[in-house]
């Protein structure tokens, strides 16, 4: 087991305080700071140091010794690739919608761009790798996100409720069908419309939402998003399709799973997130970046529900957020101040990736090697390490997570 040195990504809807709050650095930060990223991404790897100060890119030590490092099962399904990447994502203003392919899509999608000869680095190209992209996202603070379509007849109440008289055809079209087919049909009409149009309509929209809000109508919470999301992108279709989305507020340790063709765009709050390693990503708005629609409807999944809030299955002291995901599984372990301080065992045989993100802990191997984790603090443990067991240091709340690969695919317990 060695500590991690891991790298910050400064996208403009990052935060100015949080990561380098957690990081011990100065606050606020000379720029905005989105994501901590750690793990093997070939863009950011996480650097690992070793006892003697020693430092190394985990890339390479995996590609030295795959095996000794993640493990038989994991090699024989990824090779020499950490099929998941654990993030701190703290966002101070809304993301692009965008949803990410299933793994048939995104290994189609890619072989396509590589034939036509694409760059992978081409602000075009929709796949710079043969991957899926499914994620979870547990919350750290308060987080806001849209993610997911919602029921077709809640929408219609909703559409309705704001009283937009240039909405009136487009909600008769959904409400005619208030299934899959109807949000598809609503969503392509709205994400195709001409810029003309859309200038024409935004306008008594988001007049009819501040009516709303002064009202304290049934869907204020909505309509806040839209006001807030025609402020920051003006004249984006996206703000249209993100009328269709559910609108959640997270607790901490609550958490959303991401599967292929979900739609979402977060808002704002600060979150771990673990997800396939992959870059694919299809935008649906909200962003000035690239939109390829006719791709974003081949990948879309028009299916409906309320999204499942997970707060995580206790498995002894821990909660572990399972998923479909083979790529990965997360754990919260956490130790209230008044707490008894009860020890945890991991086990061994998988690659993980942990950090603490409040108080510290000691991590400690059967064989005697031994480690402390100050919050911000993070740690790789190769599959060939034995079992490890943490205990909270001194008599303060402790959070922490650790990210390895799904139970089964590993081929350990979980226990």
């Amino acid at each position: 087991m060695q500590l991690l040195n891991n790298r910050v990504r400064p996208y403009a809807w990052g935060s100015r305080t949080t990561i380098a709050a957690m990081l011990g650095r100065q606050v606020p930060a000379p720029h905005p700071e989105a994501e901590l990223w750690l793990g093997a991404h070939p863009g950011d790897p996480s650097v690992v140091v070793s006892a003697d100060g020693t430092e190394r890119s985990l890339l390479e030590l995996l590609a030295e010794d795959p095996t000794g490092q993640l493990g038989p099962a994991v090699v024989g399904r990824w090779g020499d690739r950490l099929p998941f990447l654990l993030k701190v994502l703290a966002a101070e203003e809304p993301l692009s919608l965008q949803a990410h392919p299933s793994a048939v899509q995104a290994a189609e999608g890619y072989a396509r761009e590589e034939k036509a000869g694409i760059a992978r680095e081409a602000g075009n190209r929709n796949y710079p790798d043969p991957t899926a992209k499914p994620e979870l996202l547990c919350a750290l603070t308060e987080f806001h996100a849209l993610a997911g379509f919602r029921s077709p007849d809640r929408t219609v109440e909703f559409l309705r409720a704001i009283e937009t008289p240039a909405l009136a055809g487009y909600v008769d079209l959904l409400a005619a069908e208030p299934d899959r087919e109807g949000l598809r049909a609503l969503f392509t009409t709205w994400i195709t419309l001409p810029q003309p149009a859309i200038d024409a309509l935004l306008p008594d929209l988001l007049d009819a939402c501040v009516v709303h809000v002064k009202e304290h109508g049934e869907f204020e919470l909505e309509c806040r998003t839209a006001l807030e999301l025609g402020e920051r992108y003006p004249g984006d279709s996206g703000m249209l399709a993100a009328l269709l989305l559910n609108r959640l507020v997270l607790a901490p340790g609550e958490a959303i799973f991401l599967p292929a063709g979900n739609l979402h765009a977060y808002l704002h709050g600060t979150a771990v997130e673990v997800l396939a390693n992959s870059d694919n990503v299809l935008r649906g708005g909200l962003t000035p970046k690239h939109v390829d629609v006719p791709e974003l409807l081949r990948v879309l999944d028009f299916g409906f529900d309320d999204m499942n809030v997970r707060t995580g299955e206790p498995v002894g002291p821990r909660r572990v957020y399972r998923t479909p995901a083979p790529e990965f599984e997360l754990s919260r372990i956490e130790w209230a101040a008044a707490d008894p301080r009860a020890e945890v065992k991991l086990e061994g045989g998988a690659p993980r990736v942990m950090i603490c993100v409040d108080g510290g802990v000691r991590v400690a191997a059967v064989d005697g090697q031994e480690l402390s984790l100050g919050r911000g603090q993070s740690m790789w443990l190769p599959a060939l390490d034995p079992d490890v067991v943490l205990s909270p240091l001194g008599d303060s709340a402790v959070r922490l997570f650790a990210a390895t690969v799904g139970s089964e695919t590993a081929g350990v317990s979980s226990l």
